[in-house]
């Protein structure tokens, strides 16, 4: 059965996913003469790159999300639906979800990365990864329960075992988050739970290669290792994680870590949509698209963000899955849509990198920028302002730097709330799936 969607005059583009890439191509297109179709499973855009601020206890989820009905809510010719899509069937111009079918002209996976267990189930299964306000929440929430638990046990390796916390992936987001915990150890918890012992709570960073943040240069690498040694985190580099039963991490030829927290940190891949061909699918679960972001054999079906692979002179390996190439190829794909409405030629994308950055908590960043480089007070600064601007909404904005400001007087958060929800919504939500 079709979606409910008026039927216009307008060339109809349809964009799956509404993260960095598919609302910023939403957004570009709103005001020109296209009826757009925004599909996404949930009915917010979140910022992901504050999504471990939330696990630990800094932000509320709100704050990193934006309703998609409020962006556009003067867009006459924007149309939101919350489904996911089940498949795309090329040959006959349709996508089909869980609300029913869909046309388009036009089709744009936006659909992004997910997780990358990389085949290994035991981490699957017992790690907690952190690529959604929904995971970070649980993070949250099973954080403060071990916490809650330890209070009340007097075996002391369980409750070694119930501080411990375990980080695999010494990318940003493993990096982060480990600053944030061991600020938390530090400044937060004592007061929380004066009966507990935090001499006996390791922070443990677990990263494959022989530096962090390997997207970025190596004194960056080398900065952020020294910030977190400072900060009381154990690093352990070329070290590979085996398995993982929920108490125990097995490494590689090296000592076993106990711990029944595991965040996830170590990769990510395309969620890719049925339907695509597997000759289009390359490594890491991505779509090869052409300069255009156009998929191979589809004239009207394009790729844009982290679920695209286009191989460049300057990335014969594809582009970096980081938020600015999404916000660059939404902005060509824009303009492109609206030169084949007018039949004009179109323009190949081209990548400018304007640089990468992390926190490992407060007065210590690193920034690498085209022809810059610098750490500590100065790059926090930026690294705060940047990522201030580019949260969606003045509100929200606003109560992030309201948030930040508190914490850096007081060393604290008001934020450390079990959230859970009960047993009866559980069962009630059972039951409409």
């Amino acid at each position: 059965m079709p979606v409910n969607i008026p039927e216009t005059a307008q060339k109809r583009v349809v964009i799956i996913g509404a993260g960095f890439a598919g609302l910023r191509l939403a957004r570009k297109l709103f005001k020109h003469n296209f009826q757009v179709v925004l599909i996404d499973r949930n009915n917010y855009h979140q910022f992901q790159p504050l999504f471990y601020q939330v696990a630990t206890s800094g932000l509320e989820p709100s704050s990193i999300s934006f309703p998609l009905r409020k962006v556009f809510q003067k867009s006459e010719n924007v149309f939101i639906r919350i489904a996911e899509v089940r498949r795309i069937m090329s040959e006959k111009k349709l996508i089909d979800t869980t609300l029913g079918t869909v046309w388009y002209d036009y089709l744009i996976i936006a659909t992004g990365a997910t997780t990358n267990f990389f085949g290994m189930e035991s981490f699957e299964t017992n790690s907690i990864p952190m690529k959604s306000v929904s995971e970070a929440l649980f993070l949250r929430n099973t954080l403060l329960e071990n916490f809650e638990k330890a209070v009340t046990i007097r075996d002391e390796e369980e409750v070694r075992r119930l501080l411990n916390i375990v980080v695999v992936g010494g990318g940003p987001t493993g990096v982060e988050v480990c600053g944030a915990l061991a600020e938390m150890k530090k400044f937060v918890l004592p007061k929380d739970y004066p009966e507990l012992d935090f001499n006996l709570m390791n922070i443990t960073l677990v990263e494959a290669n022989t530096h962090l943040l390997a997207g970025m240069t190596e004194v960056a690498g080398k900065k952020a290792l020294d910030y977190l040694a400072n900060l009381g985190v154990e690093v352990k580099l070329k070290h590979k994680v085996e398995k993982y039963d929920g108490n125990t991490v097995e490494l590689e030829d090296q000592e076993n870590l106990e711990t029944r927290s595991l965040i996830w940190a170590a990769g990510v891949k395309g969620q890719m949509p049925s339907g695509i061909k597997k000759e289009n699918v390359v490594r890491g679960n991505r779509i090869k698209v052409d300069a255009y972001n156009r998929i191979d054999g589809c004239e009207n079906i394009f790729a844009i963000g982290d679920i695209a692979y286009m191989e460049t002179k300057a990335y014969p390996q594809g582009h970096p899955q980081v938020a600015q190439v999404a916000l660059q190829q939404a902005n060509c794909l824009a303009e492109n849509l609206k030169k084949m409405q007018r039949k004009k030629d179109l323009v190949p994308f081209k990548y400018r990198d304007k640089g990468s950055m992390a926190t490992v908590g407060r007065n210590r960043a690193v920034v690498d920028l085209p022809h810059l480089r610098f750490a500590g007070f100065p790059a926090w600064l930026v690294w705060m302002f940047v990522h201030l601007m580019s949260i969606v909404g003045v509100k929200n904005r606003l109560v992030i730097f309201i948030n930040w400001l508190w914490n850096y007087m007081t060393y604290d958060q008001s934020l450390r709330l079990i959230i859970r929800p009960s047993a009866k919504s559980v069962e009630w939500q059972k039951r409409q799936k």
